[in-house]
C-alpha cells in the first residue's frame, strides 16, 4: 500500500471539513485569480484538489473555452471532486487521481498552475514547487495559497489552546512537515526560477458560529490518536484540554484567528 503524506488524514471530519473549506475560502482564492487575470480559453492545473477546492473558480476563469485538470491522490477525494464538478455543470473541468510529487504529465503543457494548503499539509514542498513549475510553460503563471500558523490564537488567551498547538507542532515536525511554510512559498518559487513573483497575505477573525473557528480543536482531533501514540501529549492531558478548548470557543467574548494565508503568484521565464 503506498504511504498518504497527507497530515490530516482522510477520514469522515477531514472530509466534511475540506468540504466546508470549499465555501469558506472561496472568496479569497477568487480574488487571487482575479489579480492574476486568467483568460478565457487557458489550459490550467490544481494540485490537490480534495474533494473539489477552487475548480469551480477555475473553471469560471477558462470558461467553456479553457481546461481546467484537478488532480488528486485520493481515490475517494477523486471521486467526490468529479461529483461536485458535475452538480456545478462543468464540462471543462476534468478530475483525475494523480501525484502531485510526480504527476507524469507532459512539460510546459499548462498555461498555468494552482495549489491551496497542499504545501502545509505534506513533506518536502520544494519538489512538488518544482514539478509544478515544469508543468507550465513558458510565459505562464504560478499561484499558491498557503498557510502559516505564526499568528493563531484565541484572546483571551487559554493555557489549553497553548498546550494543544505546541503538541499539534511538534508532531508536525516529526512528520516533517512545516506548519510556518507560508512565510517561505515565496522563496521556493524563487529558487525554482519564478519572476514577477507578487505576494500578499490574507487574515481574519472568526466569531462564534464560523465554521473555521474550531479549526484547532479539529485539527488536533484529527490525529489525536496519532499524537498519542507517538508520546506528543498523554491521552489524559488531550481529553481535559480539549474540554476546555471546546468550553472556551464557546463563549462569543473569546475571539479566535485564522493562520495567516500567503497568497504567492509568479511567471515562468519566456
Amino acid at each position: 500500500m503506498r504511504q498518504d503524506k497527507y497530515l490530516l488524514g482522510r477520514g469522515p471530519a477531514e472530509e466534511a471539513r475540506l468540504k466546508r473549506q470549499i465555501a469558506n475560502l472561496a472568496p479569497d482564492s477568487d480574488a487571487q485569480f482575479e489579480r492574476i487575470g486568467i483568460k478565457p480559453g487557458e489550459r490550467v492545473i490544481d494540485l490537490g484538489c480534495g474533494p473539489g477546492g477552487v475548480l469551480h473558480l477555475l473553471g469560471k476563469h477558462v470558461g467553456v473555452t479553457g481546461s481546467v485538470l484537478g488532480l488528486e491522490r485520493s481515490p475517494h477525494f477523486v471521486e467526490m471532486a468529479r461529483r461536485f464538478v458535475a452538480d456545478h455543470a462543468l464540462p471543462q473541468v476534468e478530475v483525475r487521481e494523480g501525484n502531485a510529487y510526480d504527476t507524469g504529465l507532459e512539460r510546459g503543457s499548462f498555461d498555468g498552475a494552482h495549489m491551496r494548503l497542499v504545501l502545509v499539509n505534506v513533506p518536502e514542498p520544494q519538489r512538488i514547487v518544482r514539478e509544478m513549475v515544469a508543468l507550465v510553460r513558458p510565459g505562464g503563471w504560478i499561484a499558491s495559497f498557503e498557510a502559516d500558523f505564526v499568528a493563531h490564537f484565541c484572546d483571551p488567551a487559554l493555557p489549553a489552546w497553548d498546550r494543544l498547538l505546541k503538541a499539534y507542532i511538534a508532531y508536525s515536525e516529526a512528520q516533517h512537515i512545516d506548519l510556518f511554510i507560508g512565510r517561505r512559498t515565496h522563496r521556493l518559487f524563487r529558487e525554482a526560477g519564478l519572476t514577477d513573483i507578487h505576494v500578499d497575505a490574507v487574515y481574519h477573525v472568526y466569531p462564534l458560529g464560523h465554521d473555521r473557528r474550531p479549526m484547532l480543536y479539529e485539527f488536533v482531533n484529527n490525529v489525536r490518536e496519532q499524537m498519542i501514540n507517538q508520546g506528543f501529549i498523554a491521552r489524559d492531558d488531550l481529553e481535559t484540554d480539549m474540554a476546555a478548548l471546546e468550553t472556551h470557543l464557546a463563549d462569543p467574548d473569546v475571539l479566535a484567528t485564522s493562520h495567516t494565508f500567503f497568497r504567492v503568484s509568479g511567471r515562468v521565464p519566456r
